[in-house]
């Protein structure tokens, strides 16, 4: 099944793969939706909506095994501070629901702050603005048609070992 981010790549000639998995609505952590698709969760991106306080919306992509670092995105954005949109702010702002935001298509074109991990793979897989439905693209690819700015808006956890 197409989706308008698959139709919008299609429009732009950009390669990309659909790729479908069962949900789980228990679930719809980026790093469950990796194991579905069988990538690693650095390689799955989720798009999160926040807003800045002198821009306004904003999307970021960021891989799954990391967190949105608001002040980086703050820096990127050209804001003061920058918080997460409410939950139910999600789908009135973009019309996607949970776990099938895309950074492709939304109800109006908001700035995309790419995380620059996206450029050590060869493709990254990101919701294709449907849950169950996963867009594999080259992120040089994906920041073109978003028009996106890549720079460093993820913290990765680490984990210390014992």
């Amino acid at each position: 099944m197409k989706t308008n981010a698959a139709r919008i790549l299609d429009g732009l000639k950009i390669k990309y793969e659909l790729r479908e998995y069962v949900v789980d609505e228990g679930d719809l952590s980026a790093e469950n939706v990796a194991d579905k698709v069988g990538f690693p969760a650095e390689q799955v991106f989720k798009t999160l909506v926040a807003r800045g306080d002198k821009t306004g919306v904003l999307m970021a992509c960021v891989p799954g095994s990391a967190e949105l670092d608001l002040k980086a995105l703050a820096v990127a954005s050209g804001n003061k501070k920058v918080e997460m949109v409410s939950l139910k702010e999600v789908q009135p702002l973009t019309g996607y629901i949970r776990g099938g935001v895309s950074p492709l298509g939304a109800k109006k074109r908001y700035p995309v702050f790419l995380d620059e991990s996206a450029s050590h793979w060869p493709f990254i897989s990101i919701s294709a603005g449907m849950r169950g439905h996963q867009i594999l693209v080259a992120s040089g690819e994906l920041a073109r048609a978003v028009e996106a700015k890549i720079c460093k808006v993820a913290r990765f956890l680490v984990v210390e070992e014992l």
